[in-house]
């Protein structure tokens, strides 16, 4: 995926360990702290900013790879490299997921939002994708 070469995935990878253990991805966002905390009493609810749960070195290393989405959707000449020997549904997924993350991060800037709450939206995002790839890759335990 664009943004998250080998550091990130790395960090990533060590501080979640198995992806197995999250039925969705919603789930694996909550574990690392990028889902939004919420204030409800009754019919009101009120949502804040990022509950900051788990591990802050996963969660950095993300945001930090979620600025790359700010260009367009294309694969560079060193992404292309990186990704030669990927199975297939990998590559599908990471390029829709880099579709999905340009288009959005255009469409929250545009709206107005802060640019650093973009990125995080874009990061929340980008997990959901790495949990695809990780379930689609990695055998399911016995």
């Amino acid at each position: 995926m664009r943004g998250v070469a080998f550091i990130v995935a790395v960090t990533v990878v060590a501080e979640v360990g198995d992806f197995h253990r999250f039925d969705n991805p919603r789930q694996l966002m909550a574990y690392l702290g990028l889902t939004p905390s919420e204030h409800s009493s009754g019919a009101s609810i009120r949502r804040g900013g990022i509950t900051k749960a788990g591990s802050s070195l996963a969660r950095r290393a993300l945001i930090e790879g979620a600025w790359s989405y700010r260009m367009q959707a294309r694969v560079s000449r060193k992404l292309h490299d990186r990704i030669e020997g990927l199975p297939k549904a990998v590559r599908d997924i990471a390029w829709k997921g880099q579709l999905r993350m340009c288009q959005r991060y255009r469409h929250l800037v545009t709206a107005g939002k802060a640019k650093v709450v973009v990125i995080t939206a874009i990061a929340r995002e980008m997990v959901g994708f790495i949990w695809a790839i990780a379930k689609a890759v990695a055998p399911a335990p016995a």
